[in-house]
């Protein structure tokens, strides 16, 4: 990939711009959690169908990532970056406008498309654009990128649904996109391959097929309680159909002359660890921000508003210390940033866990986010670094689609875990903690009490503020009832915690796999070589 224009251009220039894209689109994977209830009551939806609004736009997200980033390598990385903001922008646009679930639903899918085609291609133009013993200074502003999105994310969504309305969550996306089409359209060049390509329609079939029966069936697993879905269609048996495609898809990637993903990206030991590190950071960050963001708003009665501002410092932390992880990366390597920022991680987490308590406000939990915020951002910029590092600029595109969506797959699964032993630990403690409770009313009621939390257990709870659906109690019953509540989700939160960072823990030791030596060595060897 080259080109006179790519040779003259300031790489820190098309960094700010291909970060500016990036930005929104990982902004609006955060922002929109905490409109669900606005959205749900505007929309007079099921809570069904607004939950399709962040599962379709997911699907359509890690289904296309690597087919995507290989339409990068062969079209060029500008082409495609201008047509996912394009269509991101348009989608965005459409769903502000939607008047009911199905039409949002369909714009979502249409904002995953174009997310997925935007996605992959910042990392081929790093991975072109900068010396290797520059790269990792560059993932980490990429990686600081990544912390100020999460951060924002559900702060600025708490602010928008609360003084505006949800369509402004989508909305605020049209003036950001159309800036960054412009500023692509003039200052990023355009990277061409420098040879004719062809692009391997049986691989992008089989990878988009299992990529969609897996993340389907992790998404759907808890809905079905993992078992049938329609007919002799079961959850289990769409999951067996991914995993059959996925080896049908690397028996016949292993036979052809140009491959959607070129399987000698595995034979780099960073490469293949840096996948498996990327899966379990991000099942990691789904086993900690999902019940840690139920039990700010469910069980302290926290805004959306104020639940976001208790995770800002994290995220705040994290953006300032990826740069300077990536600057680290670039001189001794990332073996040890990255087993530390894991670790870091996890134990903030494990931290934040143990102190939650039925009383704890947004300040309780100060120390453990910015403990966890610098292992978010130790962990990003290296991460990227390490695993793109020998990784040659013709594939970079499917390297890039490979490692995003390793860490999709990652985040799906966490996501189906914690949901699954969350729900079975908070049906357990709902029923300890009724019978502890239910010592105190009148023999009559007890277990009627007790049935009624038994039942509310096996059917699923509602996590939203205030338990007692919407049903008027005395206030000592309702008072009860809320108490029950607390303590079993506090309970049930602690073990599910434990999950992610027992994985996390997994990610710290792959972290060992990983060869030691920093970018500029790596350069250095090329250089000798050539």
């Amino acid at each position: 990939m080259n080109s006179q224009r790519a040779r003259t251009t300031n790489p820190w220039l098309v960094l700010l711009v291909l970060c500016l894209g990036f930005f929104m689109i990982l902004l609006d994977t955060t922002i929109v959690y905490v409109a669900t209830p606005s959205m749900l009551t505007n929309l007079h939806a099921s809570l069904d169908a607004v939950l399709w609004v962040f599962n379709g736009y997911l699907l359509a997200y890690a289904v296309l990532l690597i087919t995507s980033g290989r339409l990068g390598d062969l079209f060029g990385p500008k082409r495609m970056f201008l047509a996912g903001l394009a269509l991101f922008t348009a989608a965005s646009a459409a769903c502000g406008l939607s008047n009911d679930a199905n039409t949002l639903i369909a714009a979502r899918v249409a904002q995953g498309v174009g997310g997925a085609l935007l996605s992959p291609q910042p990392m081929a133009f790093i991975t072109s654009l900068f010396a290797a013993q520059r790269r990792g200074a560059a993932f980490g502003v990429f990686g600081g990128v990544i912390g100020l999105a999460t951060a924002l994310g559900p702060t600025l969504g708490g602010l928008i649904v609360t003084y505006a309305n949800w369509r402004w969550i989508f909305f605020i996306n049209v003036p950001v996109g159309l800036l960054a089409l412009l500023a692509t359209g003039l200052l990023v060049p355009d990277l061409r391959p420098g040879r004719r390509h062809r692009l391997d329609l049986v691989g992008v079939a089989l990878a988009s097929g299992a990529l969609l029966a897996i993340v389907y069936a992790l998404i759907e697993g808890q809905r079905y309680d993992w078992g049938v879905v329609s007919g002799v269609v079961t959850i289990p048996g769409i999951l067996v159909a991914g995993a059959l495609l996925v080896v049908a898809f690397f028996v016949w990637e292993s036979r052809q002359a140009e491959p959607l993903v070129p399987l000698r990206l595995f034979r780099d030991r960073d490469f293949s660890a840096g996948n498996g590190i990327g899966a379990a950071m991000a099942f990691g960050m789904q086993a900690v921000f999902i019940p840690l963001t139920i039990y700010t708003q469910s069980v302290l009665g926290m805004s959306p508003l104020v639940s976001g501002l208790t995770f800002l410092p994290m995220s705040l932390v994290s953006m300032f210390a990826a740069p300077l992880a990536g600057r680290v990366t670039d001189r001794f390597g990332g073996r040890r940033v990255l087993m530390a920022g894991l670790l870091l991680f996890g134990g903030g987490s494990l931290w934040a866990s143990r102190i939650a308590s039925t009383g704890s406000n947004l300040w309780t939990f100060l120390p453990a986010m910015l403990v966890m915020g610098v292992g978010l951002g130790m962990t990003f910029a290296p991460l990227t670094t390490v695993a793109m590092r020998r990784i040659q600029p013709q594939v970079a595109g499917a390297a890039s689609s490979v490692l995003n969506t390793t860490r999709q797959v990652g985040g799906a699964i966490g996501a189906a875990m914690v949901g699954a032993v969350l729900q079975n630990r908070l049906a357990v403690h709902l029923d300890e903690q009724a019978r502890l409770a239910a010592s105190g009313l009148p023999a009559q009621a007890r277990q009627s009490f007790i049935a009624g939390f038994a039942q509310a257990g096996k059917n699923g709870l509602h996590v939203g503020v205030g338990q007692a659906g919407g049903v008027h109690l005395p206030a000592a019953l309702q008072a009860l009832v809320t108490q029950v509540f607390d303590n079993a989700y506090l309970a049930a939160m602690r073990p599910t915690i434990v999950v992610g960072v027992v994985v996390l823990l997994l990610g710290a030791a792959a972290a060992l796999m990983l060869e030691r030596g920093s970018a500029a060595s790596d350069a250095e060897e090329v250089r000798l070589a050539a």
